[in-house]
């Protein structure tokens, strides 16, 4: 039987995954190679959008595995097709392109950003605005465009023509934007970053922004998007809406995808054997995407959704009336990030840690915030459990 030993024999030591190795999941609970179960509020990063082994996904899975697998992109599939004309219907968007992963994702959206800039203005209009903290991916074009220099240096020279603003600060970005600014790209809610939305103002203003200097405004819902805060995606809470939206993460609950929605007029500007990928949009991820948003994209689950925000939220508000741990609860929907007093500042790790020995998995969102992102569909009751041992965990934190 493999062991958690065998990361470290074995793997490029890129992560430090927890001691216990998940070997089984049903709904929000998970079973270790022990038989330990654990509540997830994890989702695995914001991607279990419907918890592990939900029917619907399962059995959409496996259907399409009788069927086709994998033609390339040189020929086109059915659940592509019809994942594709899904999103189209339910947002802003009239083409969509698939691809992996989020870091994917955004990266054809920055491609897609400069060529459109190239081919209506010229080279000279190439600069991409992001905010300082943001995080849109791991390649090295995106690393570069997320403002976290902890994540991008020591790779060598860094890609020209990437400026970084102030989030939330209007100021900042008017003076940075100008006419040779190509595309803005923001999170409407900061998630590695901190759990830190953004206010209406200033999503208004970067539209306003960007419409001026002609410069297309780019939307990462790759951690807000498909239903994570309470709408299909989180642009409809602000009213604000992109020239380009890029989704992943839950999109697929567990299966790879990732996808970038724009419009028709955008979209010709990627003609063929401007961009692509080999596995993206293959029929076994799309499908399984297919079934997801049959169940995420109903009143039922959106408004759900909205409803265990606020059961969440009261119920930290209590236990942390009791410990006293954290100076702020913000996010929205089941994004939720618990912001550290300032005494505390630096120990979300030791939080994390304790969770896991209680049977809680929890995320971080930098060493100041612990994050919860569980499955849109958990049930109060799983909520409630798992704030108890969430109390437990900062007891043992308290000593």
């Amino acid at each position: 039987m493999s062991t958690r030993a065998d990361f470290d024999r074995y793997l490029v030591p890129t992560y430090a995954p927890a001691d216990f190795v998940p070997v089984l999941g049903a709904g929000s609970r998970v079973w270790d190679q022990a038989g330990r179960e654990y509540l997830d509020f994890a989702g695995g990063i914001a991607v279990n959008a419907l918890g592990h082994c939900h029917p619907a996904l399962v059995m959409a899975l496996e259907e399409q595995a009788t069927k086709i697998w994998h033609v390339s992109n040189v020929f086109t599939n059915e659940p592509a097709l019809l994942l594709a004309k899904r999103l189209v219907d339910a947002t802003f968007a009239e083409r969509a392109f698939f691809c992996n992963s989020g870091a994917e994702a955004n990266e054809a959206a920055l491609k897609l950003a400069r060529r459109v800039a190239h081919d209506r203005f010229g080279a000279h209009k190439h600069k991409i605005l992001s905010a300082f903290n943001s995080f849109h991916g791991r390649t090295l074009f995106t690393v570069n465009v997320g403002g976290q220099p902890k994540y991008s240096d020591g790779f060598g020279p860094k890609p020209e023509g990437i400026a970084y603003f102030e989030y939330n600060n209007i100021e900042s970005l008017t003076q940075l934007i100008d006419d040779d600014t190509a595309a803005v790209i923001l999170e409407p809610i900061q998630g590695e970053g901190g759990v830190l939305p953004a206010t209406p103002e200033f999503l208004q203003a970067a539209r306003e922004l960007c419409n001026k200097h002609n410069a297309l405004l780019i939307f990462d819902e790759v951690q807000t998007g498909v239903g994570r805060t309470g709408k299909l995606f989180a642009y409809e809470h602000y009213g604000v809406v992109p020239d380009i939206l890029s989704s992943a993460k839950s999109l697929g609950g567990g299966f790879p995808i990732g996808a970038m929605l724009t419009t028709a007029d955008l979209a010709q500007h990627f003609g063929v054997g401007v961009h692509g990928t080999t596995y993206g949009g293959n029929a076994l991820a799309c499908a399984v995407a297919g079934a997801l948003l049959d169940v995420v994209n109903s009143p039922e689950v959106l408004d759900g959704v909205i409803a265990k925000h606020q059961h969440f939220i009261k119920r930290l508000e209590l236990i942390n009336g009791q410990f006293g741990v954290f100076s702020a609860f913000r996010g929205m929907g089941l994004l939720i990030g618990c912001v550290l007093e300032e005494k505390y500042a630096g120990r979300a790790k030791e939080i994390l840690d304790l969770c896991s020995k209680n049977g809680l998995m929890i995320l971080m969102a930098g060493p100041n915030v612990i994050r919860f992102a569980p499955s849109l569909i958990i049930s109060e009751n799983d909520i409630d459990e798992g704030l108890a041992r969430f109390t437990e965990a900062l007891k043992k934190f308290l000593g």
